[in-house]
């Protein structure tokens, strides 16, 4: 018999994210919004996939010492594309790429570990958990809303935060670390 926890009970399901600053990440959830009504993310690249934790004290620890000796760096963000094999589609990144896999390879280690279903692709989520019949529409309209978007499409990473999931499709900021100690 399943377990079904209580309505907003928090979950073992951990990840590590970099929210987007604005006016970019007002754009990005706004878009979101449109592309996947009741999407109620907050705009972000994520460093850590969700992961089931054994030990997630430990895991953040792991983390907080990875990042201390990360310095923080820049992410430019480039055209609208499509991840196929899961039908997401999202912002892709034409600089802070390699610094994005090379700071994961360091995080997915040790307590915070996890074999991850697909390869890591540093990226900015626009529209998941779309029918491969809808990508094509959803494609379309966030190309032509992200080519009007006036401001700079960069940001500094310069500190990750530790979430964690709840049963309703929510995540708790548990941890904020910053770059470099």
């Amino acid at each position: 018999m399943a377990f079904d926890p209580r309505p907003g009970e928090r979950i073992n399901l951990f990840s590590l994210v970099t929210y987007l600053p604005e006016p970019l990440a007002g754009f990005i959830d706004h878009l979101r919004q449109e592309l996947v009504p009741g999407c109620n993310l907050r705009a972000h690249v994520t460093h850590l996939v969700p992961r089931p934790l054994r030990d997630p004290d430990a895991a953040n620890g792991h983390i907080r010492a990875t990042l201390r000796r990360t310095q923080p760096f820049e992410i430019h963000l480039g055209d609208v594309d499509i991840f196929t094999i899961s039908s997401v589609v999202y912002v892709a990144m034409t600089r802070g790429f390699q610094e994005m896999r090379s700071t994961h390879e360091a995080l997915n280690a040790g307590q915070a570990a996890f074999d991850e279903p697909y390869p890591y692709h540093p990226h900015v989520t626009l529209a998941q958990q779309i029918s491969p019949a809808q990508v094509p529409g959803v494609f379309e309209h966030a190309h032509y809303r992200w080519a009007e978007f006036a401001h700079r499409r960069a940001f500094l990473v310069d500190r990750a935060v530790f979430v964690q999931a709840t049963n309703l499709n929510t995540w708790i900021d548990l941890e904020e670390h910053p770059l470099g100690g």
